[in-house]
This record gives structure tokens, sequence and C-alpha cells, in this order.
């Protein structure tokens, strides 16, 4: 039975990933902006070899923003996200967070800050306008990122 398990992890293997609407206390969304993908996207990131889901949003935020949690990140939905491959599945939460410094440019994110729901920037994504749509109630959450 082992050999079957490890034949399918290796033909069928499937990659995940954490992505949140993170919201300060003034209820502004954080985004970032990658220097190697268009757009505005909400944090996160994939996950790797036996690190968890929460373990990995975590790290993600810190890198991502310097954001840290406060309380628990609520599980929103899980989407298929057929933009990355044929086999990456996101875990999209909904946290409230605090910024413990300034974020400074680097090579993998080059601008990133809080933002109103009403005055997002020029640039921001379509899936993280339907992320946000979603989340306010205004469309039920659809099943591909």
């Amino acid at each position: 039975m082992r050999i079957v398990h490890m034949y399918f992890a290796v033909a069928r293997g499937m990659t995940m990933g954490v992505r949140a609407a993170c919201f300060d206390s003034a209820g502004r969304i954080f985004l970032v902006r990658h220097s190697y993908l268009p757009g505005w996207h909400m944090p996160g990131g994939g996950l790797e070899r036996n690190e968890t889901a929460e373990a990995a949003l975590i790290k993600e935020l810190r890198e991502e923003g310097n954001l840290r949690i406060l309380g628990r990140p609520e599980l929103f939905h899980i989407y298929f996200n057929t933009a990355a491959s044929r086999r990456d599945h996101v875990l999209f939460y909904k946290t409230q967070v605090e910024q413990t410094a300034p974020r400074p440019p680097d090579r993998e994110i080059v601008e990133c800050g809080f933002f109103a729901i009403d005055d997002l920037p020029v640039g921001t994504t379509d899936a993280t306008r339907r992320r946000l749509a979603e989340l306010a109630g205004e469309r039920e959450p659809a099943h591909v990122w």
C-alpha cells in the first residue's frame, strides 16, 4: 500500500498555497506588488514540506509585509488555482493584522501597503477584486481562483 501511495504522490502530486485578505484596525486591506507578477495581490505563498497552512500563512505575511496576525485567521474558502497549474489549490483566509514595521522594497516585493476597499490601487488584479466581493457577500465564492 505504501508503494501505491508513493506512486500517487509523484504521479498526481498537488501543490497548495495560502493567501489572505489582511485588514488593519481601520478596515483597510493590505496588498503587495511583486517584481515577477503584474498587478496588486493579497499576500501569500506556497506551503513547504512538513509545514502547516497556518505556519505558512504566518511566515508569508511576515515576509511580504511585516504583518502580525491578531487573533485567529478565518479560513474563508479553498480554490482551485488553474492559473498556476492543473494541480494547485489555494487556502484563502481573512484575518486582522498589524504591521510591526514598514516593509521596504526588495527583489520580490517592490511595493506594498494598506488601501481602503473603495480606493484600491490601479492594477489591482481581477482575482483580488473577486475575492473581496466574495468576502463582502456581493457574490458567491467561486471554485476557481
